[in-house]
């Protein structure tokens, strides 16, 4: 079983920046990728971005490409979403979710809590 905490997550102004940290525990050896996905109120839930284990395979949502950068330190079993340029419709609940490759894309592995990012306007 894997647990994900994420942290990172507050109130900016819009241009501003803010680094998400999604750590994983438990089975983490069972990790191959952790997407970061985001749910604002009334939408459905969506990918922003995912990261590979093993073989340093990034994904990124045209909406975020450019502004956010996926990264991870597998010393302290964390994966990061460094958001840069921020505007009022990244303001969401991000979630991180960790398994599989063809799990994480479609939303089908470990989740985690949820950290809350508001971007004034």
């Amino acid at each position: 079983q894997v647990q994900l905490v994420e942290s990172g997550g507050g109130l900016v102004q819009a241009g501003g920046s803010l680094r998400l940290s999604c750590a994983a525990s438990g089975s983490t050896f069972s990790i191959n990728a952790i997407g970061w996905y985001r749910q604002a109120p009334g939408k459905q839930r969506e990918l922003v971005a995912a990261i590979s284990s093993g073989g340093s395979t990034n994904y990124y949502a045209d909406s975020v490409k450019g502004r956010f950068t996926i990264s991870r330190d597998n010393a302290k079993n964390t994966v990061y979403l460094q958001m840069s340029s921020l505007k009022p419709e990244d303001t969401a609940v991000y979630y991180c979710n960790a398994g599989g490759w063809g799990m994480v894309v479609n939303g089908r592995g470990s989740w985690g809590q949820g950290t809350q990012v508001t971007v004034s306007s």
